[in-house]
């Protein structure tokens, strides 16, 4: 009786993925009568398997895990990105989007089936910790995490503030793994930093693309018009921006936009085909622009950069972006479970993917680290003015001008004196 019931469970179960599978599998149109046949030969196949390790496996079989793994693994064969979500994973998914939760505060992906950083969120436990962009993570807490799905993963690496994780990092550099143990805490992503700096050029820094985003950006640039007027140019940073959701991208793009297209998606069925278009609100940014991106630059924050640059808008400095153009849909299930399946691959304006590849920016400027705690060495240079008896000028003599922002790196330096050079070459064109 018992081996009947199971059974009886399992059968609709599978037959109802099957059938969802055909439609899938054919664009929303039923697969033909030979992939019918194919369907019902390798879930006939599946039956056997699971009829000989219900009767032969040396404990009893939970039925309910038994279906859950082999869902599981159905998913995880597509591609990295797609995943069975069970009821608590989807919880913790739709608590992602808040920019509110307790952990560590990293974007993992699966690369080459392992366990990658796409990058630590700026000002987190992980982050101050020293974890890097494509830091490879093969345990926490010493399990390993081959097999492990990316949010199995998460589940683990979420907590109450104050309890301690350790993760297992293998690095570029490192002869064997290393262990860091980061103390969880309450991640509130503060997703946009603006400054003011020299020259009244603006830094707009945008960590990642959650729900307050645009809130946030129109925020910035509110305080920033207040303190300073029109920008004279604006660096906007996307380093080690991990993305989010992709309507806040296509909305702080079309910030920037008076027209033109912002992304495309293409997928196999045609509600996966769209078009994002930027509007002419009339209160468009108009200033010379610089987007920062390095190979921590994913997903949302690629379809930033790339919308930019493509329609002329911005000049891209850094290093290659990490080339995640696909796009999830979650698809929730009657018992509170949901499949994150990729349903699209997503294109910039000139009809480029860059799954995979990535953005190559416009100039390449690796990061380099400050040294000496990060203060800048300075040659001790002679001038006139410091040689014994010289003549004093008409105008007396003058201290040097007022020092320009110190920049935070030589990526944002670079940044910063293209925009004012762009001002300089303006004025003299215009002569």
């Amino acid at each position: 009786m018992k081996e009947r019931a199971f059974w009886i469970w399992v059968l609709p179960v599978f037959l109802g993925v099957a059938l969802l599978w055909g439609v899938l599998g054919s664009g929303g149109a039923p697969v033909s009568a030979a992939g019918d046949r194919e369907i019902y030969k390798n879930l006939k196949t599946f039956n056997e398997v699971l009829d000989i390790v219900d009767k032969n496996y040396v404990e009893e079989v939970d039925p309910g895990k038994a279906l859950e793994g082999a869902i599981q693994g159905m998913i995880r064969s597509l591609d990295p990105h797609s995943v069975y979500l069970t009821p608590e994973m989807y919880r913790e998914l739709q608590v992602d989007t808040k920019g509110v939760f307790g952990g560590l505060g990293i974007e993992i992906t699966m690369k080459n089936d392992i366990l990658t950083v796409v990058s630590p969120i700026e000002g987190t436990p992980a982050f101050l910790a020293g974890i890097k962009s494509d830091d490879q993570i093969v345990a926490i807490d010493g399990a390993s995490t081959q097999g492990m799905n990316i949010m199995e993963a998460v589940r683990r690496l979420r907590g109450p503030k104050g309890s301690k994780v350790t993760i297992s990092i293998l690095r570029e550099g490192f002869d064997k793994p290393r262990d860091y143990t980061v103390t969880r805490d309450v991640i509130k992503i503060r997703s946009v930093r603006h400054e003011v700096m020299d020259a009244d050029i603006w830094y707009l820094r945008i960590s990642s693309f959650n729900e307050n985003t645009l809130d946030e950006v129109s925020k910035a640039h509110d305080e920033m018009i207040k303190q300073s007027g029109s920008p004279k140019g604006l660096v906007l940073d996307l380093r080690s921006n991990p993305g989010g959701l992709l309507d806040q991208a296509v909305y702080v793009s079309d910030m920037f936009l008076k027209e033109g297209k912002i992304v495309s998606t293409k997928g196999r069925i045609p509600s996966s085909d769209k078009v994002y278009e930027a509007r002419d609100d009339g209160d468009e940014m108009v200033c010379p622009m610089v987007v920062l991106i390095n190979r921590g630059s994913a997903s949302a924050s690629e379809i930033v950069a790339g919308a930019l640059r493509d329609n002329g808008r911005a000049l891209l400095v850094g290093t290659q972006t990490f080339g995640k153009g696909s796009v999830q849909a979650i698809i929730p299930l009657n018992d509170g479970s949901a499949i994150k399946l990729t349903t699209a691959k997503y294109y910039t304006p000139k009809g480029t993917s860059i799954q995979a590849t990535g953005i190559d920016p416009d100039v390449v400027v690796e990061f380099e680290k400050r040294e000496n705690n990060g203060e800048e060495k300075k040659d001790r240079i002679i001038r006139e003015k410091d040689l014994e008896g010289h003549l004093v000028g008409e105008e007396g003599e003058k201290e040097p001008g007022a020092a320009v922002t110190k920049p935070r790196d030589n990526q944002l330096q670079y940044a910063l004196d293209l925009l004012r050079s762009w001002e300089v070459f303006g004025k003299m064109s215009s002569r």
